[in-house]
C-alpha cells in the first residue's frame, strides 16, 4: 500500500472532435486546479518524457499528431494508465524518435502538413530497425477507402475521431499483447535456429581439424539455419571425399534436412563403396522424407592422391572447376539426377587425371548466381569464378579460398542465398 491514498485522476472529456483535412484538430482540455499526488504504479519514473529512467517492463508508446493539445490528451490518458509516451508533431521527427528508442506502438495521425501518417507508416515500414513496430492510425477519415489505405500502408489498426478512451486504450492493450506474443515467439525461434546452427557448425569439419585434406572453405548461411553444407570425409590412405550440397528451401525446414543429408552421407559413404553407390543408398532414403517438391543438389569429389585421380559425381549441381598448376582452367560437368525425386536416379561420374598442386573447387548457386540488377546469369557467375580462381593461384588454397569469395563478394554486394566455396589441392 502507497503510504497515502492514490486519488481519482480528473476526467479528461470523453470525446475528442474530429480534424479537419490538414487542419488538425481543437479541443477543450480540463486541467485540475491542483494535480494529484503521484502513486507509485504511476511514478515519474515510468515516464519517458520526464527525463527519468523508464523501467524496461513498461511499454513505450510513441504518439503522433501535428496538433499539441491532442497529443497532450492523449499522453495523459495513457500515462494514467501506465504506459511511457514519446510524442512528435510530424512525420520525420517521429521516425527520428522510433529509430532512436526501444517504441513498443505509434499512435499516428493521418492529416498532417507535409508528410502524411500514410507516408510516415511507409517508411517506417521500409526501414528494418522500426519495421516490426504497430501502427495504429487515429483520424477523423471515417470512409472505408481511407481505413483500407491505413491497412495497406502497414498500420495494424484504424481509430476515428472522435473516439472514446476507453477504445483507444483496449486497442493499445490488445496490439501491444500481440507484440508481446510475436516477440516472444521470435524469440523462442531464435533460441530454436540457433541450437540447430550450433548443431550444423559442430559437423562441419575445418581445414585445421583435417590439416592432411588440403582444403579450404567459405561457408555462407544467410539464415541461422541454411540449406548448404559441405563435408570432408577420408575413406583411404591418401584419399578423401569432399562434398558441397544445397537443399532447397532456406527456411528451418531446410536447416533440419541438411542435419540429416549430412547424417545419411556419413553413413553411406566409405572407401568400399563408389560414390555413385553412396548417392543410390542416400536417395532411396530422401525420396521417402522429402515432400512437396523438396529435393537437393551435390556434387562429390574423391580425391586419390596416391593415385592422382579425382572421381567425381553430381547430383544437379553446377560443374566443378579444375585449375592447373600449370594455369590452365576448366569446367568438369558430371551429369545426373537430383537427390530425393526420383527412385531410380542415374549419375555418370567423370574420372579426372590430375598432379599434385592441381586444385578443384566445388561450391553452389548462391555463389555464382542471383545478383547484380539485372541479375547475371549462371554461366556469366562461372565465369566470374573463374577469373577470381585464376587471380588467387599463388595463394595457399586456405587463404586462396576466402580471397576468391572476397572477389566475388566485392561484385555481388549483400547475399541473398546461402553459399558454399570449397576448395581441395591435390
Amino acid at each position: 500500500m502507497p503510504p497515502y491514498p492514490c486519488p481519482r485522476p480528473t476526467k479528461p472529456p470523453a470525446l475528442i472532435p474530429p480534424s479537419s483535412p490538414l487542419g488538425g484538430t481543437a479541443a477543450p482540455l480540463f486541467l485540475p486546479q491542483k494535480l494529484p499526488p503521484p502513486c507509485r504504479r504511476r511514478a515519474a519514473s515510468l515516464w519517458w518524457t520526464s527525463g527519468g529512467p523508464v523501467d524496461h517492463r513498461t511499454p513505450l508508446i510513441l504518439i503522433v499528431d501535428d496538433e499539441p493539445l491532442n497529443a497532450r490528451i492523449l499522453e495523459s490518458m495513457l500515462r494514467r494508465s501506465g504506459f511511457a509516451t514519446l510524442t512528435a508533431h510530424d512525420g520525420p521527427r517521429a521516425r527520428e524518435l522510433a529509430a532512436l528508442h526501444p517504441v513498443d506502438l505509434i499512435l499516428l495521425d493521418v492529416m498532417m502538413p507535409g508528410e502524411t501518417g500514410y507516408l510516415t507508416c511507409q517508411l517506417l515500414k521500409e526501414t528494418p530497425q522500426t519495421a516490426d513496430i504497430p501502427v495504429i492510425f487515429i483520424s477523423a477519415l471515417t470512409d472505408t477507402e481511407s481505413r483500407v489505405h491505413g491497412l495497406e500502408c502497414g498500420g495494424v489498426d484504424f481509430i476515428s475521431k472522435p473516439f472514446e478512451k476507453a477504445e483507444v486504450l483496449a486497442r493499445v492493450k490488445v496490439h501491444l499483447r500481440l507484440r508481446l506474443t510475436y516477440s516472444a515467439l521470435m524469440e523462442a525461434q531464435a533460441q530454436r535456429l540457433g541450437q540447430i546452427q550450433a548443431a550444423q557448425q559442430s559437423l562441419l569439419v575445418r581445414p585445421e581439424d583435417l590439416p592432411e585434406a588440403r582444403f579450404g572453405v567459405h561457408f555462407a548461411p544467410v539464415l541461422e539455419a541454411g540449406g548448404d553444407i559441405y563435408d570432408v570425409l577420408p575413406t583411404g590412405v591418401g584419399v578423401f571425399d569432399y562434398i558441397v550440397a544445397d537443399v532447397s528451401g532456406h527456411d528451418l525446414g531446410a536447416g533440419f534436412l541438411t542435419s540429416a543429408l549430412t547424417a545419411l552421407l556419413r553413413q553411406n559413404v566409405n572407401a568400399a563403396t563408389a560414390p555413385e553407390e553412396s548417392l543410390a543408398m542416400t536417395n532411396r532414403v530422401l525420396t521417402r522424407i522429402l515432400t512437396n517438391g523438396a529435393h537437393a543438389t551435390l556434387a562429390m569429389a574423391r580425391v586419390n592422391r596416391v593415385q592422382n585421380c579425382i572421381h567425381l559425381v553430381s547430383a544437379g549441381h553446377p560443374p566443378a572447376i579444375l585449375a592447373r598448376k600449370d594455369g590452365d582452367i576448366e569446367l568438369i560437368q558430371a551429369e545426373g539426377d537430383i537427390l530425393g525425386v526420383f527412385d531410380a536416379a542415374l549419375w555418370t561420374p567423370q574420372e579426372i587425371a590430375v598432379r599434385p598442386g592441381d586444385r578443384i573447387f566445388l561450391y553452389t548457386d548462391g555463389l555464382v548466381e542471383g545478383f547484380g540488377d539485372p541479375p547475371i546469369t549462371r554461366d556469366q557467375g562461372i565465369a566470374l569464378l573463374w577469373a577470381a580462381i585464376r587471380s588467387a593461384s599463388s595463394l595457399p588454397i586456405t587463404a586462396a579460398v576466402e580471397a576468391i569469395h572476397e572477389y566475388i563478394a566485392t561484385r555481388k554486394g549483400p547475399a541473398e542465398d546461402d553459399s558454399v566455396l570449397l576448395g581441395i589441392e591435390v
